[in-house]
């Protein structure tokens, strides 16, 4: 189907369904504001899909339409842009540049790397690299941007080994993606997720609880998928050759020092970093909020004195579209169920008595698989998690465990160049540097998906419980 078409189709199907609510008579049980609602969220959803409109935009426009016609309020629509969370991400996105300026992640890979003498070897401790990066660095794109020019001097030291090379090239962005579980601040949508349960169940998901739940399932999924990438795009005789990166031949490649005593700038930057993250990991114990630590943070690295990176520049690197994205998306799951709208949607559904487990195994299957229908991850949640939220009420299933669940799920995005700006990112990689292509792919998808969403599963299922987030309601203390 071309693009033309199919965005006609999507197009047809939005206006039938709102003329479908426009009728008298027809969805009994349906209110107005439900109806206005059903039907913005049909237009917003098809425009993610198919128009060539930027998805801000069209999340602004449901979001004011919905204010427009009283379905929510304006404090609720603005209200959302001033959430803790969001100053989080912002107070973040600064720390993230001082990082970056610094040039502490090329040391830190350096480091790493340089110290694997097998192939194997050199894919986890890559792998354990990109996972730490998600306590440093917001945003599943924000890391990939970081991360590619490492990507680049492995790939020229490596570049007479090109299977190899193409391996890197999918390891890194399935990585990033995969490993993004393990912070609140991976990915804009796990900042939806935790203001729609705050908002529908009064159960705050902070930095801390996030980080209990979400980093063993990181690092497990992340070696997995790092096995899963090495044994679809290698072939034996290149796992059992050895490797041999020095720091000096990842140097001739680097635009920045990765060897040699710190500057005053990384030092006082790292102890910056970890002082923030240390606060962020013990909040129970002192109580300040994380995005008050986080401020600290931002302001720290940005004073004239202390900082390496100017406040005016730390600001220009936060992704403004993609908060206001974040905002809006976030009204717009509030009026799904403030509506009623997701009740009724949910409410014909046979949820009533199935088991716990086959009501999220359906929950992990259609958030691994929403992303062949809408790339972005923020708008996914924004549409999913509300409803997530209703059915597991009614069907007597935990809503924390199945909202974790779904965005859990949702961080498998990698079945073509276009489902994440990662994979995207580095599949048109400078310098014509080898990468993979849409084979490579697909290949790793038709394993990586099921071996993803039943990971996710067992963890909703059995390893959660036992960090205090129960699978049914009855459990609940």
């Amino acid at each position: 189907m071309n693009l033309s078409l199919r965005r006609t189709v999507w197009l047809c199907l939005a206006l039938s369904l709102c003329a479908l609510l426009a009728v008298p008579g027809t969805a009994p049980g349906l209110g107005g504001e439900a109806r206005l609602t059903l039907a913005v969220f049909a237009l917003a959803t098809c425009a993610w899909i198919a128009a060539p409109v930027d998805d801000t935009y069209v999340a602004l426009g449901a979001g004011l339409a919905l204010t427009a016609t009283g379905v929510i309020s304006a404090d609720t629509l603005f209200g959302t842009l001033g959430d803790e969370t969001i100053w989080l991400l912002i107070c973040a996105f600064v720390l993230a540049a001082a990082v970056t300026r610094t040039g502490l992640a090329g040391r830190a890979a350096a480091f790493l790397v340089s110290g694997a003498r097998t192939v194997r070897q050199l894919v986890h401790l890559t792998t354990a690299a990109l996972v730490v990066t998600a306590f440093a660095v917001p945003a599943t794109s924000g890391r990939a941007a970081l991360a590619l020019p490492v990507f680049l001097a492995l790939a020229q030291v490596l570049a007479e080994r090109r299977r190899l090379v193409v391996m890197l090239a999918l390891l890194f962005p399935t990585v990033v993606l995969l490993s993004a579980v393990a912070t609140l601040i991976g990915a804009g949508a796990h900042l939806i997720t935790a203001s729609l349960l705050l908002e529908r169940t009064g159960e705050r998901i902070g930095f801390v609880e996030w980080l209990v739940l979400g980093l063993p399932l990181a690092v497990v999924s992340s070696h997995l998928a790092a096995e899963t990438v090495l044994w679809t795009t290698t072939r034996r005789a290149d796992r059992r050759e050895p490797v041999r990166i020095t720091v000096a031949q990842l140097q001739e490649h680097s635009p920045t020092a990765v060897s040699g005593p710190l500057t005053t700038a990384e030092t006082r930057c790292l102890l910056l970093l970890g002082t923030v993250v240390a606060l962020w990991c013990s909040e129970p114990l002192h109580g300040v909020s994380p995005a008050v630590v986080a401020l600290i943070g931002a302001v720290v690295a940005s004073s004239p004195a202390l900082g390496t990176v100017r406040l005016k520049e730390g600001l220009g690197s936060v992704p403004w579209p993609m908060l206001l994205f974040m905002a809006a998306t976030t009204a717009m799951g509030v009026a799904l169920v403030d509506s009623g709208a997701a009740g009724w949607l949910v409410g014909g559904l046979p949820v009533d008595g199935i088991p716990a487990w086959v009501f999220l195994a359906a929950v992990v299957v259609i958030g691994t698989a929403a992303h062949l229908v809408l790339q972005s991850r923020s708008a996914r949640s924004s549409v999913l998690v509300p409803l997530v939220i209703a059915a597991a009420v009614a069907a007597g299933v935990n809503p924390v465990a199945a909202a974790l669940a779904s965005t859990a799920a949702a961080g498998f995005c990698q079945t073509l160049p276009a489902s994440a700006k990662p994979v995207a990112l580095f599949a048109e990689p400078p310098d014509g540097v080898p990468t993979f292509t849409p084979g490579h792919l697909l290949r790793l998808s038709a394993v990586l998906a099921p071996l993803s969403a039943a990971l996710v599963l067992c963890f909703a299922l059995f390893v959660w419980p036992l960090l205090g987030v129960p699978v049914s309601l009855e459990s609940q203390p």
